[in-house]
């Protein structure tokens, strides 16, 4: 770990610019999800702690550089407040930032407009990074949701000030690189989800780490039609065929298993409720016309079972079939409190990411069992494809 946490920082006296993600759903004026703001409250609570002065700089929406009042942090303002159980002060122009009223200067937080009301955040321009960079002594990042993008205020910045990862960055660096980077063996992972073609990258980069690859959702129905299987009208990509076949090759060579569905529920009707049955699955299935795959089945769900069993570390990403419809989300749900078992019993390491995944584990009643859940979506996922992001390299990650 090349970056440093606030523990190696000397915050007394300084102004310590933190980059935090507060993008949070708003509607009629209130905040609906408070999640991602209560998970910097520790970052900030922490450099009050440490006698620093937290100016926030977080970004709402998509303005694309221009003012936009519907997009102002005002709205999220009471949350912020609550959450931190302070007074915030708003302060809504840079150049207001500059020169703070008595109010703001002695503010315990203070916290910047949009950030990306400006053109220059989202180019990453140098001279409003360095302008930025004015505003602070030190440079914490704890938004790691938004470090995936070179912009001024999550790598720019960083050039000009001594810096550190936030509380919430820093668990999110540490939980992933225990998962990934040098995690306890034998690891394995979940990848689901609807499409292959979204996660060529992430399956290409898993399967050479990898001792045990699941494959579920949509997904594994295009690997079963790539060995020969006739899935009917289940939602698979011909095109990524040869992409499913690549893939299944370099985990053979790596070593990495790879475990498909055996078995799926499968209905002529996708809704709520539907009349299915229990089919078995494999390159030489051959499912009806009108047949679709909407889940796995109770095999499938067992082999899953005893395949977590015998891992220390496991990383999950998307649903093993059509959560939001019972009883399509069976195999999710199973798999997911067998994992959360083996968590809670102290013999599984347990991460887990994306926006359908914390959904599906939230449905599950497993997610607070997890070892650590990330509410970073593209990030998380560029992180488990190998790529290199920004705001974490800018930290000397």
């Amino acid at each position: 770990m090349g970056w440093k946490s606030l523990d190696d920082m000397d915050l007394h006296g300084k102004r310590v610019l933190v980059r935090v993600d507060i993008n949070v759903p708003v509607e009629n004026g209130k905040v609906t999800d408070a999640t991602r703001i209560e998970r910097i409250v520790p970052t900030v609570h922490d450099i009050l702690a440490k006698g620093g002065t937290p100016i926030l700089l977080a970004h709402f929406g998509r303005p694309k550089g221009k003012v936009n009042l519907d997009m102002s942090l005002r709205q999220v303002l009471p949350a912020l407040e609550k959450a931190l159980m302070r007074t915030v002060a708003l302060v809504e122009t840079l150049d207001a930032a500059e020169s703070l009223t008595a109010e703001a200067a002695v503010a315990e937080v203070v916290l910047i407009e949009n950030i990306r009301f400006h053109p220059g955040e989202e180019a990453n321009d140098p001279e409003f990074a360095a302008r930025l960079a004015k505003l602070g002594d030190i440079y914490c990042n704890d938004a790691f949701s938004a470090a995936h993008r070179a912009h001024a205020s999550t790598e720019g910045v960083a050039r000009h000030l001594p810096s550190c990862a936030g509380r919430l960055m820093q668990a999110e660096l540490s939980a992933l690189e225990a998962a990934l980077s040098k995690p306890e063996r034998p690891v394995g992972a979940v990848v689901g989800g609807a499409k292959v073609s979204t996660k060529i990258a992430l399956l290409e980069n898993l399967v050479n780490r990898l001792d045990l690859l699941v494959i579920g959702g949509g997904m594994a129905n295009t690997f079963l039609a790539a060995q020969g299987a006739k899935m009917g009208a289940s939602l698979s990509e011909p095109d990524y065929f040869d992409t499913a076949r690549d893939i299944m090759a370099q985990a053979a060579k790596a070593g990495c298993r790879v475990l498909l569905p055996v078995d799926g529920l499968v209905a002529r009707e996708f809704k709520a409720g539907a009349e299915h049955e229990v089919a078995l699955l494999g390159p030489d299935t051959v499912l009806g016309d009108d047949q679709m795959v909407l889940d796995a089945g109770p095999e499938t769900v067992s082999q899953v079972e005893i395949a977590f069993a015998g891992l220390k570390t496991l990383i999950w990403n998307g649903p093993m079939g059509a959560f939001e419809i019972e009883p399509f989300d069976t195999a999710t749900v199973a798999a997911a409190k067998a994992a959360a078992d083996h968590t809670r019993q102290g013999t599984l390491i347990s991460v887990a990411g994306g926006g359908d995944t914390v959904a599906a584990l939230n449905q599950a009643g497993a997610a607070d069992d997890f070892t650590y859940i990330s509410t970073a979506g593209g990030a998380f996922l560029e992180w488990m494809e190998g790529k290199t992001l920004p705001g974490v390299a800018a930290l000397g990650g």
